[in-house]
């Protein structure tokens, strides 16, 4: 089937048949490891017909083509760590690429049309079929993770100029975070149980308590490490960014959500409120006079 074909189009179909394999050794191992036997089922059978294009796409070059064992291993191991939901949105994301490429081969290769097609459905399905409690209960994460992030770095802002001491600011930082953290915790789960939503209120607010806890412990651990206050107040509020850019990304990938109005919002809102309790904590120290 290669007479119409030109060396340039012959070389692009074997890589279609390499990602086509790669994805149907992806597909077949996920399907061993979740505990779903439906959606089991559906990652199996998805796997086949990857196998299926694979072979189509083999007639063309006649030839063997070996799977990208990294791509493998890397996409199992993204969605065994950070879900399901998000490593197969990872790789969605290059099948909507080569989408784009099988669309210069429909006029040679009728069969392209066909694997369009199914790719379509694969997503649907994908999208359909996964329900992971991590996704379930992101609201409450964001809520338990911005409210940390906003609060916390405003007031690490703050004792930094006016007490200028990072044992103290530490301290300081650490009683509050933690005191806030079981206020969050217990306010997400007086909301839930109120609203009477299907959401368990206790695994609602364990989530968010838990991200409340891990995000204050992040921004405190430089006044811990390193002894000038300016110098930690700035490495935390980095860690406060790459926080906000991980967890954005994170939901932006699995919820199809936009990632740049996401980040941008809370990276301005928790840097503003540092920008202003930075300088009422100037105010407040020359006022009262503070000189520790």
């Amino acid at each position: 089937m290669t007479n119409n074909l030109s060396p340039k189009q012959i070389e692009m179909i074997k890589g279609f048949q390499k990602s086509e394999i790669s994805e149907y050794h992806i597909y077949t191992k996920l399907s061993k490891v979740i505990k779903d036997p439906e959606n089991a089922k559906i990652l199996e059978r998805i796997g086949n017909e990857e196998k299926n294009h694979y072979e189509i796409w083999k007639s063309y070059t006649n030839e063997e083509v070996k799977p990208n064992m990294f791509k493998v291993r890397w996409y199992c191991f993204i969605s065994r760590v950070f879900g399901l939901t998000f490593g197969i949105k990872l790789m969605e994301g290059g099948e909507n690429k080569a989408q784009k490429t099988y669309n210069s081969m429909l006029a040679d290769i009728p069969e392209a049309k066909r694997i369009m097609d199914e790719e379509h459905i694969h997503e649907k399905e994908l999208i359909g079929m996964i329900d992971e409690e991590l996704l379930q209960y992101a609201g409450s994460i964001v809520l338990g993770l911005n409210d940390a992030l906003v609060e916390l770095t405003g007031a690490l802002a703050g004792l930094s100029l006016a007490l200028q001491n990072t044992k103290l600011i530490a301290m300081a930082g650490l009683i509050t975070g933690i005191a806030a953290s079981f206020s969050m915790a217990a306010s997400d789960y007086l909301s839930k149980k109120a609203d009477n939503t299907e959401k368990e209120p206790l695994r609602s607010a364990t989530y968010t308590g838990i991200a409340y806890i891990i995000t204050v412990t992040l921004l405190i651990l430089p006044y811990l490490i390193f002894h000038h206050y300016l110098l930690c107040l700035g490495l935390t509020l980095f860690t406060a960014i790459l926080i906000i850019f991980g967890f954005n990304y994170y939901i932006s990938v699995a919820k199809d959500l936009n990632f740049k109005r996401r980040f941008t919002e809370m990276a301005l809102i928790s840097l503003g409120v540092s920008a202003l309790t930075f300088g009422i904590g100037f105010l407040v120290r020359n006022a009262l006079g503070i000189d520790i």
